[in-house]
């Protein structure tokens, strides 16, 4: 069995008992040497652990394979969402290269992603339409990224920015905002989580014209709204339409 478990952002209390009970029945434990400090130490115990640094996925997903194949029960762990910019995709590319769809069971655990973690933080900026872009240009063009933008922030999406800001992609963020800019008002709220449920947690909001991109990182989550998204408070609201249909807020 092949198993793709997805973590959730990083506290315990967000591990899905699904993704829990998968890790209690692996007998190996396959991942990105970072994730496996978000997984609860007893579920280690007493389990083959194979583990890598950046760059390391297809050596990870070809290790995970390799046991699979020999009948062990391999969890490939993954932060967020296992299907969304994470491992599940290459294990199943992995299996069709090697034949190996009709004789290795495979599954995914889901989880809690990023932008949900985000948005939860930052009240309710997805109630409305939404999409999520990656801005790491490391397996796909940085002009199609830049597309993607250009047509979500046409399109009035609520835009939620992965991989936002690297050392090496440093000025990826401030392009992405200014195509965005073209097609919002500078006004529009901006949410900026950093390590989202997970110590150092930072949450922050502003106005699209006054993003600071020095506060961003990869562990960010960065949530742009849509034409109608407004703050209330601490918090930021993209209405779903109710407004127009009946009175809220009247009491019964």
């Amino acid at each position: 069995m092949l198993t793709a478990v997805s973590l959730g952002p990083g506290h315990e209390s967000l591990l899905t008992p699904a993704a829990r009970v998968a890790l209690e029945n692996a007998e190996v434990i396959v991942g990105y040497k970072g994730y496996m400090d978000l997984v609860p130490p007893e579920l280690l115990q007493g389990k083959e652990i194979f583990s890598t640094g950046m760059m390391g996925e297809v050596e990870r997903v070809n290790h995970a394979v390799d046991c699979a194949e020999q009948g062990r029960r391999t969890a490939v762990v993954c932060s967020g969402d296992a299907g969304i910019y994470a491992m599940a995709g290459l294990m199943l590319e992995a299996l069709e290269a090697r034949g190996l769809l009709d004789s290795v069971p495979f599954e995914v655990v889901p989880g809690v992603p990023a932008f949900n973690a985000a948005a939860a933080l930052l009240g309710a900026p997805l109630m409305h339409d939404f999409c999520s872009i990656s801005l790491s240009d490391l397996l796909t063009p940085w002009e199609l990224i830049r597309k993607r933008v250009r047509l979500a922030a046409e399109g009035d999406f609520v835009i939620c920015l992965y991989n936002p800001r690297s050392k090496r992609r440093s000025d990826h963020l401030a392009e992405a905002l200014d195509l965005i800019a073209e097609h919002r008002d500078p006004q529009t709220p901006v949410g900026i989580v950093n390590r989202a449920w997970r110590e150092g947690q930072k949450v922050h909001t502003c106005a699209l014209e006054h993003v600071d991109s020095g506060l961003v990182d990869m562990q960010t989550m960065v949530l742009v709204g849509n034409s109608a998204t407004r703050r209330v408070g601490g918090f930021l609201l993209t209405p779903r339409g109710y407004h127009t249909k009946y009175e809220v807020g009247s009491s019964l």
